[in-house]
């Protein structure tokens, strides 16, 4: 693995090794991060990359987002190395594929196969081609928790019985409305996403200083082991509310949970699809914010979502109590109340 969790040094030396003056290869097969795995190829910890046989790049749709950093590109050099004596000695040499014909194919090739694997694929061609695909393939795996099937609608697959809510409030109630959910209507365990891990966290305080609901924050602010333990709580029902960022939201697949709250109303469509695997998805979002996020998901194809009014005197029971803990939270980060509630916007 090269993901930065260990020295350069014990990574590289899990890549190969140097006997009798040849240096040769430890791994079959090697997980990485894009930017460790170009660190490694240009301090040539590798022996060689040029029999590498697959690619497999997961969450492919951000992959291509962060492909102006050119990880690929350099990938692919090191695996198409023109000209090298080893290309010559070999049995199988290997160029990059272009057009294929009864030359190109005498003497045979060794191929490099690019796996792509993501929930949201784009089917934007200038995207697309950026990933360099030779003679490409579609195969799609259609899966639900219910073990029922699920339709594709407008490009994108919703789930099968999948309820769709959104609650516009305004932006001092959002943190009052997941209290609301869980205490009043009694929806739990409820997983819920926020746009950053400052929200995630600063959400988790507030409702820890509110109390009467067992929460956890799964973000980067943990290491991987307590984020694993977090988990295993949640799928337990030790754990009523869990808020994860968006960003961990694609490393989460966890059976039972009723009720998935997008804390802020995603910005991307494929953000969106994400939270939708489980039964019942609601969405907070600002009244400002209404229109745009009601057209995004109508163009993504889907099933139905309906709006859902929280009336002020449903929450009024709970506000005295919310105003203490925003008091409390603001102390505790040596912030006024209004700033601490601006931070969730």
């Amino acid at each position: 693995m090269l993901a930065g969790q260990k020295s350069f040094a014990e990574e590289q030396a899990s890549l190969s090794e140097l006997r009798g003056g040849t240096r040769r290869s430890l791994a079959d097969i090697v997980v990485a991060t894009p930017g460790r795995l170009v660190d490694h190829i240009n301090k040539n910890s590798f022996r060689s990359l040029d029999h590498l046989r697959f690619l497999i790049i997961d969450e492919a749709d951000r992959m291509i987002d962060s492909m102006h950093q050119s990880w690929l590109s350099q990938v692919v050099k090191a695996v198409y190395r023109s000209g090298s004596d080893a290309d010559a000695m070999s049995i199988f040499r290997r160029i990059e594929p272009a057009y294929i014909t009864a030359a190109s194919l005498s003497p045979p090739q060794m191929p490099l196969q690019k796996l792509l694997f993501s929930a949201t694929l784009t089917q934007n061609p200038e995207k697309l081609q950026q990933l360099g695909l030779h003679q490409p393939r579609l195969f799609s795996s259609i899966h639900s928790h219910s073990g029922t099937t699920t339709q594709t609608q407008g490009g994108f697959d919703f789930p099968q019985g999948l309820t769709e809510y959104y609650v516009p409030c305004t932006l001092s109630k959002k943190p009052l409305l997941i209290l609301h959910f869980l205490l009043r209507l009694k929806l739990s365990p409820i997983l819920c996403f926020t746009n950053s891990r400052e929200t995630a966290h600063r959400l988790f305080l507030l409702v820890q200083l509110f109390g009467g609901v067992r929460a956890a924050e799964f973000s980067s602010r943990l290491s991987p082991a307590e984020r694993k333990t977090t988990l295993k709580e949640f799928e337990q029902g030790k754990i009523q509310l869990m808020i994860s960022t968006d960003a961990a939201a694609r490393g989460i697949d966890v059976a039972g949970i009723k009720c998935v709250v997008n804390y802020d109303a995603p910005q991307y469509i494929r953000t969106y699809i994400h939270s939708n695997q489980y039964h019942q998805t609601k969405t907070s979002t600002l009244k400002a914010l209404e229109k745009n996020f009601l057209q995004m998901v109508t163009e993504a194809g889907t099933p139905g979502i309906q709006k859902q009014i929280v009336k002020p005197q449903n929450l009024k029971g709970m506000e005295a109590r919310y105003q203490h803990a925003l008091q409390e939270l603001a102390d505790a980060v040596k912030l006024s109340p209004s700033a601490s509630m601006a931070s969730y916007s």
